[in-house]
């Protein structure tokens, strides 16, 4: 058993435990987990909505293109004088109009006409002072990650773009998940993605047809864009964006949403200052500069992001919880499982290897039990028949133990057999109205000279009344001997055995019988394993005492098959009492 204990905690137990173990360590990443798939859920909603307001820029950039075109005569330089009033007319999103040549002249628009236009980019315009910009003239939409923006330096050059080193620069919002890529450790999720650069607007230019730019000017976001006509690339037309009129043009993408994702999070567009000037919920409100997570729109609008926030902040962390409470549960509860499992199959196998050292004791018992009384008749026996007994007292007292013995031998064999009849259900009985009364008298005297000639006081108290019940005569007389042979084998010194019967009262029909002698008593812990088969609190091999453990085996399942039951209890002063319990009335 013990060798069967520990196969089965080497091989089952301990690999179970330490799978529950590993499972129980990663409840602690659930958390994580899950709120990283949220988060890479609701980056790719505001990548995607960046990358719509950067292709709707770009879509205006050759719009734009299109419409200079458009308004070109045989003559380009016809509309360079009204070029800021022309455009303005035909095109919302234009709130400047220009015309720069290469070689650095303003010609629209006038100062008079847009003085704060003029004080702010001519000088850039004309080439004559660098500026810093974020500048793209990348042809074309974006339809994957942006491409870093161009380096430029100042040279004394012209005729050529060289760059140079870019300046480091903070994001207007710190994400609370800074998880748009991966990123080196170096790297610092707070530093923005864009840079200005410190260039001349002919540099920027170069042998591009069309572009946009953006600079600030007294911290005031300005985006131009340009265009220069293939029939006079000496030209330069651009408009500087009415950003009023194309925040009207993107709102539509920050505010579509899919039904399931407008109850959960509010998607911003915000400004270089982390204002929000388009949102999905206009009643939500927050912290605009602690997004949940946020994506840079690009060159075109320099700092501006697209920013997802939480409608509930605590529902993500609510939903990793119940994940965690749920994965844990069903931890415990496969755990619990496993225990029970465990215990069950080895007090199974406690139990299988119990009963079958009892069967084997029981082999060694009954071979016992056979042998001796077989012993005492084959001796006896042969004294008689040869002849070597002449006393006539000594022959019958010699008869007497044979027929004893022969008795005890039918016994034990009879218990034998009812036992595996029962076993297999073959047991039948013949139910009849009877007197107990006058079975249990019948069995008291058939048994008291074996009883009186070993010694023993038999003392019966059966009253005169009948106590009618309905079963078998023979079954139930079994069950008296059983008990009376039990009292005999467990007498002791004290060779004192009792039978009472109590028959209807009131209140109870049900009739009693009880034996009760003064012998050794059933050891503390037994009282319910005697009534189970092989079992034997005194062993016959160690202790002297004969039988095979199958009496009161047979004695209660006899009586609860005539509905009625067999119980033990101890005797005050000593001793043992047991008592047939059965109704008077057939149920």
């Amino acid at each position: 058993m013990r060798k069967l204990a520990i196969v089965f905690v080497l091989a089952v137990f301990v690999p179970s435990l330490v799978l529950a173990w590993l499972a129980m360590r990663s409840l602690h990443d659930q958390q994580f987990v899950l709120e990283r798939q949220q988060s890479l859920l609701y980056q790719k909603v505001a990548d995607s909505i960046a990358r719509d307001v950067e292709n709707f820029l770009l879509g205006r950039q050759h719009e734009f293109a299109q419409l200079v075109e458009g308004m070109l005569p045989q003559n380009p330089m016809a509309i360079t004088t009204n070029f800021h009033e022309r455009i303005r007319a035909n095109w919302p999103y234009a709130q400047v109009g220009f015309v720069v040549t290469l070689k650095g002249q303003m010609l629209s628009p006038s100062p008079a006409s847009c003085a704060g236009f003029y004080a702010a980019n001519a000088t850039f315009l004309s080439s004559t002072t660098p500026s810093e910009v974020y500048w793209n003239t990348t042809k074309g939409f974006q339809q994957t990650s942006k491409a870093p923006p161009q380096k430029v330096e100042t040279s004394q050059s012209k005729d050529t773009n060289p760059s140079f080193a870019m300046k480091t620069q903070k994001r207007s919002v710190v994400p609370q998940q800074a998880i748009a890529a991966p990123v080196a450790a170096a790297e610092d999720p707070t530093d923005s993605k864009l840079a200005p650069s410190e260039a001349e607007f002919r540099q920027i230019i170069g042998e591009q047809r069309e572009g946009t730019l953006a600079r600030f000017s007294d911290n005031k976001l300005n985006v131009l864009m340009w265009y220069r006509p293939p029939r006079r690339s000496d030209l330069v037309f651009g408009i500087q964006l009415a950003l009023p009129v194309l925040i009207e043009g993107v709102k539509d993408y920050v505010q579509t949403l899919d039904a399931h994702l407008r109850e959960e999070i509010c998607v911003a567009l915000l400004d270089d200052s982390a204002k929000p000037v388009a949102r999905s919920d206009a009643k939500f409100q927050t912290n605009w500069r602690h997004p949940l997570v946020a994506t840079e729109v690009g060159e075109e609008l320099p700092h501006w992001e697209v920013g997802v926030y939480l409608l509930n902040p605590v529902k993500l962390t609510q939903t990793a919880q119940t994940a965690r409470l749920t994965l844990g549960v069903l931890i415990g509860t496969l755990l619990a499982a496993i225990a029970s499992g465990s215990w069950l199959i080895v007090h199974c196998l406690r139990k299988e290897m119990r009963l079958a050292q009892q069967k084997t004791d029981f082999v060694s018992n009954v071979s016992h039990e056979l042998k001796t009384p077989l012993t005492s008749i084959r001796m006896f026996s042969e004294l008689l028949a040869e002849g070597r007994v002449k006393e006539l007292e000594k022959q019958r007292s010699y008869l007497g133990i044979i027929t004893a013995e022969t008795g005890r031998l039918t016994r034990l064999i009879n218990n034998v057999l009812d036992f595996s009849h029962l076993e297999r259900g073959e047991k039948k009985y013949h139910f009849e109205p009877c007197d107990l009364t006058e079975i249990a008298r019948d069995t008291c005297e058939m048994y008291r000279p074996h009883l009186e000639e070993s010694g023993f006081g038999l003392k019966c108290d059966f009253g005169a009344a009948p106590v009618r019940v309905e079963g078998d005569r023979d079954a139930l007389a079994q069950i008296l001997v059983n008990l009376l042979s039990n009292a005999e084998k467990y007498s002791g010194t004290s060779k004192e055995i009792s039978v009472s019967l109590k028959g209807t009262t009131a209140t109870d029909a049900s009739a009693e019988l009880t034996v009760c002698d003064r012998g050794v008593g059933v050891p503390r812990g037994s009282e319910e394993k005697i009534f189970e088969q092989f079992y034997r609190a005194h062993d016959s091999l160690s202790s002297g005492i004969q039988g095979s453990g199958l009496g009161l085996t047979l004695a209660r399942q006899i009586a609860r098959s005539h509905h009625g039951d067999l119980y033990y209890q101890p005797r005050d002063g000593g001793g043992s009492c047991f008592t047939l319990r059965l109704p008077t009335k057939c149920k």
